[in-house]
């Protein structure tokens, strides 16, 4: 068994509503290697657990969700080719898990993190929100498959191109969250829009959001910009090493 401590956590809680939570605030939850490893063993159990009816998706740090990939992480090319291959697998494990997904977005939702957050079905937005696509910035190819069925192509193509920093109001008008809570309680609002979804007949609940998907092909899409994403990695300039 390993000693590295772990930087994520999930447990299942009442009325069958998971927390996926992100602990690694010392680094704003600046996702690595490992903790993209350990997210996707918790998406696996979550996924295969017939209690789960809803999964939020959440953090530790109320000042935010994620800051995006640990670019400061020390990794040889092949490493790095790796690392985005679990980003990919993670985006899709995410779009494709069967039960309703809720992003708690408070505070920094950026990069990886807000292609986390709208891999979700729903999301909650905190008052103190901060949510940026920095592709265009970066060159990093990642973004259209799942911004546009949340919002719309004009919406998708204002935020990805400008790579602007957009607050819980302007989030809210463009489609990009549901709803708005104070900081301190964008996790407790989540957890109530949980309840309210998980009161509901589970197969009932599920078939839809399977129709949904069948119907939009947003897993399809996903799974597309995913190997184009990897295979910038490994061909391409990649991710800008911060080291």
């Amino acid at each position: 068994m390993s000693d590295t401590p772990e930087l994520t956590t999930y447990e299942l809680g009442g009325q069958g509503v998971g927390v996926l939570r992100l602990q690694r605030p010392s680094a704003r939850n600046a996702i690595n290697t490992q903790m993209l490893a350990e997210m996707l063993e918790h998406l696996a159990v979550a996924r295969a657990d017939q209690a789960v009816r809803v999964l939020l998706l959440s953090s530790a740090d109320p000042m935010g969700l994620s800051a995006g990939a640990d670019v400061k992480e020390d990794l040889q090319e092949e490493g790095k080719v790796r690392r985005m291959q679990l980003f990919a697998d993670l985006y899709d494990a995410i779009v494709g898990f069967p039960k309703p997904t809720i992003a708690v977005c408070h505070g920094d939702v950026v990069g990886g993190g807000a292609e986390i957050a709208i891999a979700c079905d729903m999301r909650v937005g905190g008052s103190n929100l901060r949510m940026r696509f920095p592709g265009a910035a970066l060159g990093v190819p990642v973004g259209p498959a799942r911004l546009v069925t949340l919002c719309g192509l004009a919406a998708a193509k204002y935020l990805l191109l400008s790579s602007r920093t957009v607050g819980a109001a302007e989030a809210l008008r463009l489609g990009l969250i549901n709803r708005v809570a104070p900081a301190a309680l964008t996790e407790q609002a989540a957890a109530e829009l949980a309840a309210e979804i998980a009161a509901h007949p589970p197969e009932a609940v599920a078939r839809l959001k399977q129709m949904l998907h069948e119907w939009d092909d947003v897993e399809g899409r996903s799974r597309i910009e995913g190997e184009g994403q990897v295979e910038w990695q490994r061909s391409g300039p990649g991710l800008p090493d911060g080291r």
